[in-house]
């Protein structure tokens, strides 16, 4: 296992939203490290969807479960089309995408040398 560098505090926060996307079937979901790489943000989540409703659903737990933990986004991106969301947490960034876009834009090949995090989704 590689070495993790982001906060604790980011940590909790991308277990908690990647286990509301596993809950709403996300697919493939992704927990980078990107700290060392960016001074902006600890942690990207990636994760997939088949459609644009699946996505909106995603997006709506992630933030509900957050909510929950009064953690909210500072912004909300490219909810008109449900292909691409970003949530922009601060300390997390996530990104839900269709499986046409994730595979298109392949984040992480372009962040392929930032560790994955581990995280146990049940």
């Amino acid at each position: 296992m590689e070495f993790v560098a982001a906060a604790e505090h980011a940590l909790k926060i991308a277990k908690i939203a990647a286990q509301a996307a596993y809950d709403k079937k996300a697919e493939n979901i992704v927990l980078l490290d990107v700290s060392e790489h960016l001074v902006i943000t600890d942690i990207f989540l990636i994760a997939s969807a088949d459609n644009e409703r699946q996505v909106i659903a995603i997006v709506d737990a992630i933030e509900a479960a957050l909510d929950e933990i009064d953690v909210d986004p500072l912004r909300r991106e490219g909810n008109r089309e449900g292909r691409w969301v970003l949530l922009d947490y601060f300390d997390i960034v996530v990104h839900v995408q269709q499986d046409e876009e994730r595979s298109l834009y392949d984040l992480e090949r372009l962040w392929s040398d930032c560790p994955q995090i581990p995280v146990e989704l049940v």
